[in-house]
């Protein structure tokens, strides 16, 4: 079965890394494992990216993720995003 939470959450990273890519006038393909520095983000590219993950999805990263490693591609950044809002919800048994 599809998770759609997944899927949707791929979709709203793509979509900022995209922005800041056009922000860069950097118009290529990047795929979910290409290295976003090497892509063409700067460190504070990164930097707001983090925030910007942020904002887009209302969490708050633990400062002991909010690491380069964890910016370094959109299928990391999808992982953590997804790992944190499993941590924020709360378990029903």
């Amino acid at each position: 079965m599809l998770d759609r939470t997944n899927s949707a959450t791929t979709e709203r990273v793509v979509g900022l890394v995209r922005q800041f890519l056009a922000k860069r006038s950097i118009d290529r393909p990047v795929g979910h494992d290409d290295d976003l520095a090497a892509s063409g983000l700067s460190s504070l590219d990164i930097v707001n990216l983090m925030l910007s993950v942020e904002t887009e999805f209302d969490i708050k990263i633990p400062d002991r993720d909010m690491t380069p490693s964890n910016f370094r591609s959109i299928s990391r950044i999808d992982a953590l995003v997804g790992a944190v809002l499993r941590s924020a919800q709360p378990v029903h048994g």
